[in-house]
């Protein structure tokens, strides 16, 4: 090659090695400027995450729906007034109901019982009242909001505080009681034990319900409030409370004292309160059964037989209480159980034994041919997750606020629906048995009464380390 093609050659490489310098430089550049907006958009991601930690301390600018996973919102499926509406089956209290044709729509808090009778029933007795337990409703009255003596039905309101003080926590049935002087001087049913003596709280229970025992009933108010005194003006106060507005209590047992009345449709109130306690039936429905009554070294064997015939000859029946003076007549709260649905009949003023149950045997029967009940929730069954705005939980339960049952006419249970509605905004702190929404009831797609949808269990404010991870969790998701 000539010298001049050498230098030409020469030339020509020098600039290809230029070439690929410069491209080597703007690869270089490029990558420069790539590492420098990473950095940019990690900083802003950064500061982002911690303005809105800002927002979260300063007063709640994003809610916790904002920060919580799709997956769980997916779980908790908690959409604005979620509705459900189910058709379902039960048998236990709420505190209203409708009954198409026949029947009074009764709240069972309420004192006014006109008399109720689509049947033409005549009953045998100065007063008498058939209510459902489900729903309150009275279904027969008559004459049930006269005035009149209990003898010792009485005991239903004695009882019905007991077990009301073993639910608080206040005693339990296993405690010992000491019989006093008053206690063991009682006259009329009793279990004849002598002062001194200590009984289970639990057979005084049991004496009370089967054999009607005075003396274990003063015991059992001695033993609750310190006096029998105190204890009947305990009495009062509850039945105050439950709308029992023809009532007046003087004693615990119902022995014949004056101004101490009560009323069929009272009654029949503090009998659905009192049956609601399951342990009650395991007195109510026992036919006989024995106990050492007397001081140790004296004691002697004493037979119970339940005084409430009906437990032997009517299907289903579960309690009540027994009743008899020569004032107050032959008296009786039955009570009965028939698939979902429990009814008690109250009699008041019979002229005999034989009287009182074949008359309360006459409405029960009438109750369970002529209604059904529909069972729609149990007091803490759950109805879907409900959201807390930050809380922690951040998703509880809610529940069931109390038994719901409603009576409908044989064959119309179909027609009964409800709907859960739930609060479209819970803020923490909330405490177990808020409200959170409602349980709407419908019968024939017409809405007849609503009933509390409440928090399962506590829901404490979140801390603000708990709420920042919930953040970042949901954002890096």
């Amino acid at each position: 090659m000539s010298r001049a093609g050498r230098e030409i050659m020469n030339i020509f490489n020098r600039s290809s090695d230029k070439r690929r310098v410069g491209k080597r430089i703007d690869r270089l550049k490029k990558r420069a400027i790539v590492a420098k907006t990473m950095h940019k958009v990690t900083v802003i991601r950064v500061m982002s995450i911690f303005m809105i930690g800002l927002l979260v301390i300063g007063g709640g600018a994003v809610g916790i729906s904002s920060i919580i996973p799709d997956n769980l919102n997916k779980a908790a499926d908690t959409k604005d007034n979620e509705m459900m509406s189910v058709d379902k089956a039960v048998n236990t209290s709420a505190s209203q109901s409708t009954v198409t044709g026949g029947a009074a729509t009764v709240n069972p808090k309420s004192g006014d019982s006109g008399d109720v009778n689509s049947a033409g029933l005549v009953v045998d007795a100065k007063a008498a009242v058939l209510m459902d337990v489900g729903s309150g409703t009275v279904l027969f009255s008559q004459n049930g909001a006269d005035r009149l003596p209990p003898a010792s039905v009485t005991k239903v309101m004695t009882m019905l505080l007991a077990m009301e003080a073993i639910d608080r926590g206040q005693v339990k049935l296993t405690d010992m009681v000491t019989i006093s002087e008053k206690s063991a001087s009682m006259g009329g049913s009793q279990m004849y034990m002598e002062p001194g003596e200590q009984h289970p709280l639990e057979d005084l229970m049991k004496g009370i319900s089967m054999v009607s025992a005075n003396d274990a009933c003063v015991a059992v108010a001695e033993y609750l409030s310190g006096s029998v005194d105190i204890f009947v003006e305990n009495m009062n106060a509850r039945a105050k409370e439950l709308g029992m507005e023809n009532t007046h209590f003087v004693n615990t047992n119902g022995l014949p004292v004056a101004d101490h009345y009560t009323s069929a449709h009272d009654i029949a109130i503090m009998s659905c309160e009192l049956i609601k306690h399951k342990k009650t039936h395991d007195w109510f429905t026992k036919w006989q059964d024995t106990m050492l009554v007397g001081l140790p070294g004296k004691q002697t064997e004493f037979g119970l037989t339940n005084t409430n015939r009906l437990i032997k000859q009517y299907t289903g029946a579960n309690g009540i209480k027994t009743g008899f003076t020569q004032e107050a007549g032959y008296c009786l709260s039955g009570s009965a159980t028939r698939d979902d649905m429990t009814l008690i009949a109250v009699v008041l003023g019979c002229p005999s034994s034989k009287v009182r149950f074949a008359e309360a045997a006459k409405l029960l029967d009438y109750g369970f041919a002529t209604y059904d009940t529909v069972k729609l929730a149990d007091k803490g069954e759950p109805h879907g997750l409900i959201e807390i705005e930050k809380g922690e939980p951040n998703y509880i339960n809610a529940v069931a606020g109390e038994d719901i049952s409603i009576l409908v006419k044989k064959g119309e249970k179909d027609a009964v629906t409800f709907e859960v509605e739930q609060d479209k905004k819970v803020k923490a702190p909330v405490k177990k048995g808020d409200k959170v929404g409602d349980i709407v009831v419908y019968q024939n797609k017409k809405e007849i009464g609503r009933y509390p949808l409440v928090a399962e269990e506590n829901s404490k404010k979140a801390s603000l380390v708990q709420l920042y991870k919930r953040l970042v969790k949901n954002m890096v998701e």
